[in-house]
C-alpha cells in the first residue's frame, strides 16, 4: 500500500550506493565500542548472552553472520543461495514493480540474512540480527527470508540503526516470512535510525495451519521517513497473526505505519494493536483486515495521542467478502485528559511526573515474546523519549 501523503519522497539520485568493504568480525568483541553502544540501543547485545545466532550488516557488507545453537540456521542470504534452492520463496510475495524502490531493490546486488529454523525445534533463545548505515548519505540495500519450519518455535530481535555521526541516508528492506504448518514466529524490530534517513520496507508474510506470527515492530527515536505496510497472508485453517506497534514522531518525521492481515482459510485469527504519539511530527497509522472465507475472526485498534502541534490520522479498514466474518475496530486520538492528570496530582505528582506517568503507561504496551533483557532496555529508552517530549 502506497501513501501519498507522505512529506520527504526520498529519490535513489540523491544516494550514494553500490557495494562496500567492511572487514569481516568473526569476533564481536573486535567491535567498534561506539558500534557496540548503538546495537545495544536496538537490542542487539554483542555480548550474544541468550542469543542463538547473530547477523550484523554494515552499509553493505556483512561484517558477522555466526550460528550458536543446533536447528537453526543463521547465514547470510548470499551464503544461503549457495547452499539452498530458494526460487520457491525469494520474491514470490514482494511485487518488484511495486515501487521504484522494489524495482532497485530487485535490480541491485543485496545482502542480508537467511534464518531458517529446522522442523520440530523450539529456539529458546533468540537470533538477533542488525542492519546498520554508517556511510553517510548512503543507501542501503537488504534482502532478508526468515522461513519457521514445520512444529518449530523461533524467536528474533531485529535492530536498525546508524552510526552516531550519520546525518542522512536511506534504507530499502524486502522481507519474506514463511510459517509453516504448527509453527510459531516472534520477530520483533526496533527503529533507531536518525532524523534525516528515509526508511522503505517492503514485507509480506504467509502463515500455514496452526502457525502463528507475531510481529512487533517499535521505533521510538527521530527519523526523517517511515514508510511500510507489511502483508500477511493466513493460508492454512486456524493460522494466526499478531501485529503490535508502538510509534514516537517529533517535529520533522513522518511515520506512514501499516499492517494487512488476509484470512483465507477458516478459523483463522487477527489482531493488530497500534499505538502513537506525536509531539510535534506526522504519524498515518494504517490497519486492514481483510476476510476472504466465513468463520473468521479479526481486531483492529489504534490509540494515538497528540502532545503538540503535528498530524495524528488513523485508517482503520475492515473488508469482508462473504457472509459469516466476525471483524472489529476501535480508534481514537486525542489528547491526554486533564482529569487523569488531576486525579494524579492530588496524589502528591507534580503535573510534569502526572503526564510522564500516563505516557508511561500508554507506551508501556505487553508485547508478547520479548525477552526480559529486552524489555528492560525498551523500558529505559522510554524514558529517555519522555525526556524529549517534555
Amino acid at each position: 500500500m502506497t501513501n501519498d501523503n507522505v512529506k520527504k519522497t526520498p529519490r535513489l539520485a540523491d544516494y550514494q550506493t553500490g557495494q562496500t568493504s567492511h572487514d569481516y568480525l568473526s569476533e564481536l568483541r573486535a567491535i567498534n565500542p561506539v558500534d557496540v553502544d548503538q546495537f545495544l540501543s536496538v537490542g542487539v547485545d554483542t555480548s550474544e548472552n541468550f542469543r542463538s545466532g547473530t547477523f550484523i550488516v554494515k552499509d553493505q557488507s556483512v561484517v558477522h553472520c555466526k550460528t550458536a545453537q543446533k536447528g537453526v540456521d543463521v547465514l547470510s542470504i548470499s551464503q544461503a543461495r549457495e547452499k539452498f534452492d530458494l526460487s520457491s520463496y525469494l520474491w514470490q510475495g514482494v511485487d518488484p514493480d511495486k515501487d521504484e524502490f522494489t524495482s532497485w531493490a530487485h535490480e541491485q546486488p543485496s545482502e542480508g540474512y537467511f534464518i531458517r529454523s529446522h522442523p520440530g525445534q523450539i529456539i529458546q533463545a533468540p537470533v538477533q540480527s542488525c542492519l546498520y548505515i554508517e556511510k553517510e548519505n548512503f543507501a542501503q540495500n537488504v534482502h532478508n527470508l526468515v522461513i519457521a519450519e514445520e512444529g518449530s518455535q523461533l524467536s528474533i530481535i531485529n535492530g536498525c540503526a546508524t552510526s552516531p555521526h550519520l546525518i542522512s541516508g536511506l534504507h530499502v528492506g524486502i522481507t519474506e516470512f514463511y510459517v509453516k504448518k504448527g509453527a510459531v514466529l516472534s520477530f520483533t524490530m526496533i527503529h533507531d535510525w536518525g532524523k534525516e534517513v528515509n526508511v522503505r520496507p517492503r514485507t509480506v508474510g504467509y502463515v500455514e495451519e496452526g502457525g502463528v506470527l507475531i510481529s512487533n515492530y517499535i521505533s521510538l527515536r527521530p527519523v526523517g521517513s517511515l514508510q511500510m505496510s507489511p502483508t500477511t497472508h493466513l493460508r492454512g485453517k486456524g493460522a494466526v497473526a499478531r501485529f503490535n506497534s508502538i510509534l514516537v514522531a517529533d517535529k520533522g518525521c513522518t511515520l506512514d505505519v501499516g499492517s494487512n492481515v488476509i484470512l483465507e482459510a477458516p478459523e483463522t485469527r487477527a489482531e493488530i494493536i497500534s499505538r502513537a504519539i506525536t509531539f510535534g511530527g506526522d504519524i498515518i497509522a494504517r490497519g486492514r483486515l481483510v476476510g476472504m472465507v466465513p468463520d473468521v475472526k479479526a481486531h483492529l485498534e489504534c490509540n494515538g495521542l497528540i502532545l503538540k502541534d503535528g498530524l495524528m490520522l488513523a485508517i482503520p479498514e475492515l473488508e469482508a467478502h462473504v457472509p459469516g466474518v466476525e471483524m472489529s475496530h476501535e480508534a481514537a486520538v486525542g489528547k491526554i485528559d486533564n482529569r487523569e492528570i488531576e486525579y494524579l496530582m492530588a496524589r502528591g505528582l507534580t503535573e510534569e511526573e502526572a503526564v510522564s506517568t500516563i505516557v508511561r503507561g500508554f507506551l508501556n504496551v505487553d508485547i508478547e515474546g520479548l525477552p526480559p533483557s529486552l524489555k528492560q532496555r525498551l523500558d529505559k529508552v522510554i524514558s529517555e523519549t519522555e525526556k524529549d517530549m517534555f
